[in-house]
């Protein structure tokens, strides 16, 4: 198997330009600053995640015109100060025994509203609260919803690369038995072969055969696979710190017409998605541009979400392919493409690639074939 070499750590100065960013982006949006609980938003901002998350307050403290400052439980004090962005911040650590929300106090406007990262625990968010009645919070997908939607040149190389991986772990699942071994059987080969191909975390291996591909999100389960089923596979995780998530669907032995029709028909809308990204053009043309070719076909009510969402430090971001999105794509914003058709009781069908938007136009990170492909 070839080997490619790790891309280089993200540095201080790389965290330090981002968390600016992040601060400059709340200012921008009327709010005295931004609150980042641990979590991918954390991760992104300073490098840093705790060992164990717990009840213990770890908050990142960002506002314009004041420096970063991340508290934490004393305890975590010497792991945080290593984190890869530790030398662009400020560290206040707190003691058990003491109030948190008294050490957080002092760093934030007692009258402001913050954005606060969308995983923190209601008790922290409760317990400033008390502290400082005069604040108010928003969270941040609502507040700040692109704050880490356009990706710079080193996150896209990790997004191409763990597509890539992901590639290569389907083409080799199209090579092994289908017909005969149980559904749980073909996810556990798929996660083997994300990690064989170098991700670090596994978050999901979809395979849906027969009836089951009719429930996009199927776990899965003890179904044995059949001869004559439609199974689509979906399987995507972590690599670098980015992610990965694409999706085909195979046939075990020949398929019938409808079945042909039906994948045809979900090809075409996927490329009729890719087609329509651009600079400038709104996220929910893309879910426009796909979901019209399912509804041309007499699919449309088959097609039960939305066309796509946003990847970068997790699977699942802003900004989502959906009608009534208007906001418009910009160059280095991935996300994927990803329609469908699921019929109740018989089978379903889904292609996704992840796509980055360009300077003229969009470029897969995903380069299987999208045919049907035909397994044993």
């Amino acid at each position: 198997m070839p080997t490619t070499p790790a891309p280089a750590p993200f540095t201080a100065d790389d965290y330090r330009a981002r968390m600016a960013r992040a601060a400059q982006s709340a200012a921008d949006a009327g709010l005295a600053g931004v609150l980042v609980a641990p979590g991918p938003d954390l991760v992104y901002l300073t490098g840093y995640q705790p060992t164990a998350i717990t009840e213990r307050l770890t908050v990142l403290v960002l506002a314009a015109g004041q420096d970063p400052v991340l508290v934490v439980p004393t305890l975590e004090a010497p792991d945080a100060a290593h984190a890869p962005g530790a030398a662009a911040l400020t560290l206040r650590d707190w003691t058990d025994g003491k109030d948190p929300y008294t050490v957080t106090a002092p760093l934030l406007d007692v009258d402001g509203r913050f954005g606060v990262s969308d995983n923190a625990w209601a008790m922290h968010l409760l317990g400033l609260q008390k502290e400082l009645p005069g604040t108010s919070y928003v969270a941040l997908t609502e507040a700040l919803p692109m704050l880490r939607a356009v990706k710079d040149e080193h996150e896209l190389a990790r997004l191409e690369a763990a597509g890539a991986a992901a590639d290569e772990a389907y083409g080799e699942i199209v090579k092994v038995g289908f017909a005969g071994r149980k559904e749980t059987e073909v996810a556990a080969d798929l996660a083997a072969l994300l990690m064989k191909y170098g991700h670090s975390q596994v978050d999901f291996t979809v395979v849906g055969s027969g009836p089951n591909g009719a429930n996009p999100h199927h776990e899965a389960g003890d179904r044995t696979i059949e001869h004559g089923d439609m199974v689509v596979l979906d399987f995507g995780g972590l690599k670098h710190g980015y992610g990965s998530d694409t999706t085909r669907t195979v046939h075990v032995g020949e398929p019938g017409v409808a079945e042909r029709r039906v994948h045809d028909v979900v090809r075409e809308a996927q490329q009729a998605g890719f087609e329509a990204v651009r600079p400038g053009a709104a996220c929910q043309d893309v879910d426009r541009a796909a979901r019209a070719v399912i509804a041309d076909a007499g699919y449309g009510e088959y097609f039960i979400h939305r066309t796509g969402h946003g990847i970068g430090v997790t699977t699942h971001e802003p900004p989502y392919m959906i009608e009534g999105e208007e906001r418009p794509l910009v160059p280095g914003m991935c996300f994927s493409i990803e329609p469908g058709i699921y019929l109740p009781g018989r089978f379903g069908v889904r292609i996704e690639d992840i796509v980055t938007v360009t300077d003229d136009g969009g470029r897969r990170l995903n380069n299987t074939d999208r045919a049907m492909a035909i397994v044993e």
